[in-house]
């Protein structure tokens, strides 16, 4: 079964060479699938060439930083219209580890959805502050408080799919384009009746680059939580009125 590993990129010069050989290592089977957008430090031209020059790997130009729910769904709808049984969503700054990428993949054989997960089984988060660990253990309880799901690492960004899953869930109707995107993938694969399993991971925060965390994605977050929250009981209600 091919696998194609999505990795947005924005300002990942110092990255993207390193990355590439390490993520292609783990399997013959996986491709990439970068979606830049347009980064000004010439992360684009990079790509190009390690493009021209290696036919696992491909990327989609975007016109500028347009977030990363829309790079995902943009990566998903391209696999969609090719032969990939399972797609990857990875960051570009080593945060994810390539050398878990086999341990997700044999996960996937039997689960439709697999998380990374950073906080199953213990903290496995290195180089964070503690203000930002906080934050996400908040953000953990909170999420899991107001949507029911029973995940210990429901942002997690390291995720792989079975195909099934994205042809199950509405990809235009996604609305989520900030770290809430995982929240709302996994509560509508939840929704849609998909299994799903996390397995432990190991993160470590950038070596290089800058983050791309700031306040609007967190504010979206919180919004988005209780959204979801009534389509879920709104998509109930009208299931138990014998509609789709």
């Amino acid at each position: 079964m091919k696998t194609l590993i999505i990795i947005p990129t924005y300002k990942e010069k110092e990255n993207v060479p390193n990355l590439v050989p390490r993520v292609l290592e783990q399997d013959k089977g996986v491709e990439i699938l970068f979606i830049d957008d347009n980064s000004p430090d010439g992360t684009g031209e990079i790509i190009d060439g390690i493009c021209a020059e290696n036919p696992r790997v491909h990327v989609i130009h975007r016109e500028g930083k347009l977030g990363l729910g829309t790079a995902y769904v943009t990566g998903f709808k391209w696999v969609l219209e090719r032969d990939y049984g399972r797609v990857f969503e990875m960051d570009a700054d080593f945060s994810h580890d390539p050398n878990d990428i086999p341990r997700l993949i044999a996960a996937s054989n039997e689960y439709d959805l697999v998380i990374g997960s950073r906080f199953v089984g213990g903290i496995r988060i290195m180089n964070w502050p503690f203000k930002r660990l906080l934050l996400s253990m908040m953000a953990m309880v909170y999420v899991k408080w107001i949507t029911g799901l029973k995940l210990e690492d429901p942002t997690s960004g390291f995720k792989c799919y079975n195909r099934r899953v994205l042809e199950g869930i509405d990809l235009d109707r996604i609305r989520s384009n900030g770290y809430s995107f995982q929240i709302e993938t996994n509560y509508k694969s939840k929704l849609a009746g998909f299994t799903t399993i996390e397995v432990p991971i190991v993160f470590t925060e950038r070596a290089d680059g800058v983050s791309k965390m700031n306040k609007k994605i967190v504010f979206e977050a919180i919004w988005i939580v209780y959204k979801l929250r009534v389509y879920g009981i709104l998509r109930c209600l009208l299931r138990r009125k014998g509609k789709p």
